[in-house]
């Protein structure tokens, strides 16, 4: 058993870091809109700092849990994303919001399966790597690719179901980089893009609203009072912010204008009232975390443990980018949450959690 080291803390600090700018950026974004809509300027802060304190635990718990344990427990973890995934399709179980199925309602609380789904696929994935490259069959397309292929791709159609395809394509991205860096052969990699690609492009061009995503992307201003409005709103904050910001508090796209200031377009409102120093900073978190991670992942003492570290790293970082990427009208819009700092529930208590194993794993890292 590796001999166990200190943690890095740098880890959490800059999870905390981002999490403190998140509740205030909430509470700044959201005060008019839960006014207007619960007659509490509070309440989006107030459900903020609850999942705060639920995802303390989390992390709590992942920090404290061996991380070898969950190499144990890999088909488990998959079996009950999977059964999760297909309950949110099933009426009576799933909750529908705005045309779409991906929650499910306990009566007292509500989550979102396809959140628990990224990290508990980013632990299975290292189990099943881990095997096959042990085994030697990692390079071999029948035995050792395919069947990963094959989980991936059940899971990619029960979150496109829903429909969610951000989240979908979000899940496969980080799953096809663990494959990549677990040492499967990018031939095989390459050429399930390859046969991919066309069919997403066929599924995104043969649906209303996504290709209308796309067109607002390419010309927001062709359609400026609908599809092309959300993005045109989002470059009118980042314009106001200039260098320093209008002021904390003082922002006035989160005033009706920008739809979702809270939640997928807060990075906007961060540049609207921080500026573009304030934009840069929450960016600097994101690379230092980025750094630390990576780091880990490549210090850890195994296979599994390297591939857990490095999954769950590149998955914060890649879906922080995506979403600033949204803000800043560089991708069409996708719905993905900026980690920590997002309005959020079950997405914040697994980021979280995923930070306490990602610490976990610091400890045994040489």
């Amino acid at each position: 058993m590796p001999v166990k080291r200190k943690p890095d803390y740098w880890i959490v600090g800059l999870a905390v870091a981002m999490l403190v700018i998140g509740v205030v950026m909430i509470f700044s974004s959201s005060a008019v809109i839960a006014a207007e809509r619960y007659g509490d300027p509070y309440h989006y802060l107030k459900r903020q700092l609850m999942w705060v304190c639920v995802g303390a635990g989390a992390l709590v718990a992942g920090a404290r849990v061996d991380y070898a344990r969950y190499m144990r427990y890999a088909y488990l973890l998959y079996v009950g994303v999977v059964v999760m995934l297909a309950l949110t399709l099933i009426p009576g179980i799933g909750q529908a919001a705005n045309g779409a199925r991906r929650w499910i309602s306990l009566g007292f609380v509500s989550f979102q399966p396809a959140e628990i789904a990224k990290i508990a696929l980013i632990i299975f994935f290292a189990a099943m790597l881990t095997k096959k490259r042990t085994e030697g069959k990692l390079s071999d397309f029948q035995f050792g690719y395919l069947p990963n292929l094959a989980a991936l791709a059940l899971v990619f159609a029960l979150v496109q179901f829903q429909p969610d395809l951000g989240t979908a394509m979000m899940i496969a991205l980080v799953a096809v980089f663990m494959f990549v860096m677990a040492g499967a052969r990018f031939s095989h990699v390459l050429g399930t893009a390859l046969v991919v690609a066309p069919l997403m492009a066929v599924s995104i061009m043969s649906t209303s609203y996504r290709k209308r995503r796309i067109m607002s992307f390419l010309d927001p201003w062709e359609d400026s009072a609908d599809a092309g409005y959300q993005i045109i709103q989002s470059f009118v904050a980042m314009a106001n912010g200039g260098p320093w910001g209008v002021g904390l508090g003082a922002g006035q796209q989160k005033l009706f204008y920008l739809p979702e200031p809270h939640t997928d377009f807060i990075y906007a409102i961060i540049a609207e009232e921080l500026g573009f120093a304030g934009g840069m900073t929450v960016l600097a978190l994101f690379v230092a975390f980025t750094w630390r991670g990576f780091r880990v992942g490549l210090k850890a003492p195994d296979m599994f443990g390297s591939l857990l570290a490095l999954g769950i790293t590149f998955a914060v970082s890649a879906q922080a980018l995506l979403n600033v990427a949204v803000a800043m009208g560089m991708l069409p819009t996708k719905g993905l949450p900026l980690p920590f700092i997002s309005l959020g529930g079950s997405a914040l208590v697994m980021w979280m959690f995923a930070v306490g194993v990602l610490t976990n794993v610091s400890e045994h890292a040489t």
